[in-house]
């Protein structure tokens, strides 16, 4: 006989509730933004969020696709290669992701195909449904344990015949968990046609149809729109697309993408959604968040930052740059603006000079292959000898090193052993662990990797630790062999790893802010709690203009009392 249960047992956890966002009529609208932004409200109402995209490509990962295609890559702690959206999820919500948050066509069809050649299909024929859809299902409720709430998005858009397999799959999951534990928002767009001068509905009308034609009705519409959609337009899109008035939320052009959880919640977007999925929560208190804003949007005080790169003519291959410059910024309430330039215009030491004059910083990213390489050596020249701060952040210190040991350690025929495997002095080597790489996909050093801090260090002073783990994506190091040399120099290495075999920052002691890592600090910087190297980087260059419009004036004032380099714990 089964004994009763115990009065004081606990009751049964809550299932999670799952929130499905679609897009319609054209790419790039912004699903990822607009799911990270509901995702930041239902955290302000104490809910755990977890994001989740799906992207529609035959790629295992991004890690091998072009930044023009695809933007950056963006790499998570566990060492997963992901789209730049896991991002977005990441700054919004503020907890680190993993390799099962993002998962591709590609990546269910190697498991699926990998299960049925060790025969766990016992002899059934393999096809899309159910095999594909059950492997979707399944990526999904391997995420979901430990958290109230799952938002997953759809990459591609309604009718891409690559995105049928996740909207069936979709559709069977809300069918199996039922409509109290599952709801779908579809995004679409209502154009403003100027020669009518009215804005129309026809394309997100046809959009919903289609969703509805494959088994989906969506709960919520978010319209993306150049301006404001009167009632009467909420209302026709209501009728027309069999969703309530309330659920019609506009997502109208904003200066800062941290604006869109405000407007979502003065719309009541979060409050009808918590309703829907009957789940008890109190209001947010967005007062930290408006203060974010305000600090975006009007700063006290503004600096110019150079990012000269080899992806600048498509910005999306440094989103977590762009951010992260922001976010250093938001802390000491100064405003950032970027202008993207790219390394090939860099001729020459006077053309540099020229190119970065009325900069308060530079700033060097990441980047593969040779292209460029020549014009940002001359440009760290110029930011090294004019003292304008610098940061360099992956490639960008590696090319700071070549730099220095051609001009100040008097190597000149100093290069990568990537770029210039003949070159005579190699000061940038392949990793010892990469010499027998022969596969490209995911077999970088990738993911979180401890760093040591040197006392006494712009490096340590930004953090206010002796150690710290960052994010790293990379094949070539310093060489070790000419370490000592380059510190003899004047080269500081502040950040090593932990047995002293790789060097991950260095840095100049003669200079108010020349600092370079390894890896990447923007994948684990956000707007609520700015990387302390670009919180460092923006006071600096804050310094630099503060200095600068003092001299024209003859005060030397700097902007404002508030702009030395941030410091926080960077344990998550």
């Amino acid at each position: 006989m089964t004994a009763a249960p115990s009065a004081s047992a606990a009751p049964p956890a809550a299932p999670p509730k799952f929130i499905f966002v679609t897009g319609g009529v054209v790419s790039s609208l912004g699903k990822g933004i607009a799911a990270a932004s509901l995702g930041r409200l239902l955290v302000e109402r104490g809910l755990s969020v977890t994001m989740m995209k799906f992207d529609p490509y035959l790629n295992v990962d991004p890690g091998t696709m072009s930044p023009f295609q695809h933007g950056e890559v963006f790499v998570t702690d566990d060492g997963a290669e992901t789209d730049l959206d896991l991002g977005h999820y990441e700054r919004f919500v503020d907890r680190s992701l993993s390799q099962a948050n993002n998962v591709t066509t590609g990546r269910i069809y190697l498991n699926v195909i990998s299960k049925e050649r060790r025969g766990e299909y016992l002899g059934s024929t393999v096809q899309v449904i159910p095999h594909i859809t059950d492997e979707i299902k399944g990526a999904m409720k391997r995420i979901a344990p430990g958290n109230d709430v799952v938002i997953v998005e759809i990459g591609g858009t309604v009718g891409d015949i690559e995105s049928l397999p996740f909207l069936e799959a979709i559709r069977q999951f809300r069918h199996e968990v039922g409509k109290a534990n599952a709801m779908f928002v579809h995004l679409t767009l209502v154009p403003w046609i100027a020669a009518a001068g009215e804005v129309k509905t026809k394309p997100t009308q046809h959009s919903v149809r289609e969703l509805m034609e494959i088994g989906i009705q969506p709960d919520f519409l978010i319209c993306r729109a150049e301006r404001p959609l009167s009632d009467d337009v909420k209302r026709k899109i209501a009728l027309f697309c069999n969703v309530e008035f309330g659920s019609v939320i506009e997502s109208v052009d904003v200066p800062s993408i941290y604006e869109i959880p405000l407007s979502f919640h003065e719309q009541g977007f979060d409050t009808r959604v918590v309703q829907r999925l009957g789940l008890q929560t109190p209001e947010p208190d967005l007062s930290t968040w408006q203060e974010l804003v305000r600090r975006v949007v009007k700063p006290r005080a503004r600096v110019r930052i150079a990012v000269v790169g080899k992806y600048t003519d498509y910005v999306d291959s440094y989103k977590s740059v762009q951010e992260a410059l922001i976010h250093g910024g938001i802390g000491q309430d100064v405003g950032v603006d970027i202008s993207w330039i790219s390394s090939d215009r860099f001729t020459d030491g006077e053309r540099a000079r020229e190119l970065l004059a009325g900069f308060d910083g530079l700033l060097v990213p990441g980047g593969f292959g040779v292209r460029g390489v020549e014009g940002m050596v001359e440009a760290i020249r110029a930011a090294r000898e004019t003292k304008l701060p610098y940061f360099g952040i992956c490639l960008g210190m590696q090319t700071a090193i070549i730099e220095f040991a051609r001009n100040v350690a008097g190597l000149d025929d100093s290069h990568s052993s990537e770029f210039a495997p003949e070159c005579a002095h190699p000061v940038i080597s392949l990793m010892e662990s990469q010499q027998h790489v022969t596969d490209m996909g995911g077999t970088m050093r990738l993911g979180s990797y401890p760093c040591r801090l040197t006392p006494d260090t712009h490096a340590r002073e930004a953090y206010g630790k002796d150690e710290v783990s960052e994010r790293h994506r990379h094949r070539y190091e310093v060489s070790n062999r000419y370490r000592d040399l380059l510190q003899r120099h004047g080269l500081r290495l502040s950040g090593l790893s932990p047995d002293g075999s790789l060097v991950e920052i260095v840095e100049l002691a003669d200079h108010p802010w020349f600092l370079g890592c390894q890896f990447h600090p923007e994948l684990k910087s956000r707007p609520t709690r700015p990387h302390p190297l670009f919180a460092g980087f923006v006071g600096a260059a804050a310094r630099h203009a503060g200095a600068r419009d003092g001299a024209s004036n003859g005060t030397g004032a700097a902007h404002t009392s508030a702009l030395e380099p941030a410091t926080a714990d960077r344990s998550n």
